[in-house]
């Protein structure tokens, strides 16, 4: 442990592999330090149920996977990165066997909405005209804006709740039940400020993107990103768990993907008291009860569009999702809460053993629940598709405990390294000229605890980066 580094980066999750690419890039000698065996934080792909069903652990699809500025221009491909393209990016299903469908097209998808057709255009297009001059922006810390007037009108649109910005666009409620399947990824309350920037950004994307996922996986996104960071020359040490930053090796710089709470138990760290108390009073966001299942057939799902999506929302009226997100801050959980489902197998075979298929999904809860909601959440799946419980031949449960335990970073099941509400969205971990920067000047975070927070986008790892490069590096920027 006596060899030299410019810079070494503690934790192996999308922002912490892209933070040591962008850094390996710019001719900086660096390293990857990872508490578990393999790297990918919640990014990995296991046999959870019976062998030959591939399951992703944490993320599933990745909507911004392909949107993040800093991912696209990689090349991935090199590495068997290969990207799976749903014909309908998401579908929302309602009780009467009617559904709504995402497509890529948003003509196609806005046609579904009857007389909210023109109001779905007018909120949705604007923000996909302007995607390639808004999309560094908003993936990114709050500063001066490269287009200020295109950021400024999705600024307009963004800040309100979402339920305000359903109220104002659309009259039909399955309209606003179909634009709250995006928002609520949230994870807030539908009447929370800035909870319409969520569906905003996912709804655009989708619409640019599609949602796509990873062949064989998510775990090989992982895969590929560090096998191209090796490929710059740079290092990972696996099983390796860092307590004080003194026993790492000598580096100008110290990145750690870690959420707060894991940050302040890292010895060594020259923080002042008052940064550590800050560091303390940081919000962690719901938690989230999560399920696998190995199916004897593909989810029967009454509504084709369903059956075409790789992600499905269920939330079967607007007022069933709103009941469901403002329950979980009251600790008051519905019957019928917000489910989200993936589906892999139907368009990617190599994820299950032939004529065999795998599901996912999951509710938000209230952060460090116990609670078992196997049955809760496959009673919603039933009223989408009929005889599913039937076609079930071994499922997988994980409550928040569980997550954490599987990554540290998941704290009470959050999986957007902390509450994303508009206290945090931009000052995530605290407030400070630069969210990425610690009263350590060798010391930066580079999770999803900075912005622009939660999701497979490495833009959080990118920007500290940036500011590493910006105090350290200058000369090579």
């Amino acid at each position: 442990m006596s060899k030299k580094y410019d810079a070494i980066v503690i934790g192996s999750g999308s922002n912490g592999i892209a933070a040591a690419i962008r850094l390996q890039e710019k001719g900086l000698k660096t390293a990857i330090f990872e508490q578990a065996a393999v790297p990918g934080g919640a990014t990995k792909t296991q046999e959870l149920t019976l062998p030959g069903f591939k399951h992703d652990v944490g993320s599933a699809i990745m909507p911004l996977g392909l949107a993040s500025p800093f991912f696209k221009d990689l090349p991935l491909e090199q590495y068997g990165l290969e990207w799976i393209f749903p014909e309908i990016a998401y579908a929302h299903p309602f009780e009467d066997g009617t559904a709504y469908g995402c497509y890529k097209d948003i003509n196609s998808t806005a046609a579904q909405l009857g007389e909210d057709e023109k109001a779905y255009l007018d909120l949705i297009g604007p923000l996909l005209d302007n995607w390639d001059k808004l999309g560094k922006d908003l993936l990114g810390p709050l500063g001066i804006p490269d287009h200020p007037m295109a950021f400024m009108k999705f600024g307009i649109k963004a800040l309100p709740s979402a339920k305000i910005i359903v109220d104002k666009y659309f009259k039909n409620d399955r309209s606003k039940a179909f634009f709250y399947g995006s928002a609520a990824h949230s994870t807030l309350p539908m009447n929370t400020l800035a909870s319409a920037s969520f569906g905003l950004v996912l709804t655009t994307s989708a619409h640019k993107f599609n949602w796509p996922f990873p062949k064989g996986g998510a775990g090989n996104f992982v895969h590929a990103l560090t096998e191209h960071y090796k490929s710059l020359g740079g290092e990972i040490f696996c099983d390796t768990w860092v307590e004080d930053i003194r026993d790492l090796p000598n580096a100008y710089a110290y990145l750690f993907d870690l959420t707060p709470r894991q940050l302040l138990k890292i010895k060594g760290l020259n923080f002042s008291s008052l940064y550590r108390q800050r560091l303390e009073s940081y919000k962690y966001g719901a938690g989230v009860f999560k399920m696998d299942w190995a199916l004897s057939e593909p989810i029967p799902f009454t509504n084709e569009k369903c059956r075409k999506a790789a992600t499905v929302h269920l939330g079967f009226t607007k007022e069933e999702i709103e009941n469901s997100e403002k329950g979980i801050h009251e600790k008051n959980m519905t019957k019928t809460p917000y489910v989200l489902i993936a589906q892999h197998s139907p368009f990617d075979p190599s994820r299950a053993p032939e004529g065999k298929h795998t599901a996912w999904a999951y509710i938000h809860v209230p952060n460090g629940s116990t609670e078992d909601f196997t049955e809760i959440i496959e009673n919603q799946i039933e009223r989408a598709a009929p005889g599913f419980k039937d076609t079930i031949l071994e499922r997988s449960t994980m409550n928040t405990v569980a997550l954490e335990q599987f990554d540290p970073n998941l704290v009470g099941g959050d999986i957007n390294g902390g509450k994303q509400d508009i206290t945090q969205l931009f000052t995530r971990p605290v407030a400070r000229i630069s969210p990425y920067s610690t009263p350590d000047p060798r010391v930066y975070i580079c999770s999803s605890s900075t912005p622009p927070g939660g999701g497979v986008h490495g833009m959080c790892g990118f920007h500290a980066a940036e500011k590493t490069l910006k105090d350290h590096f200058k000369e090579l920027l």
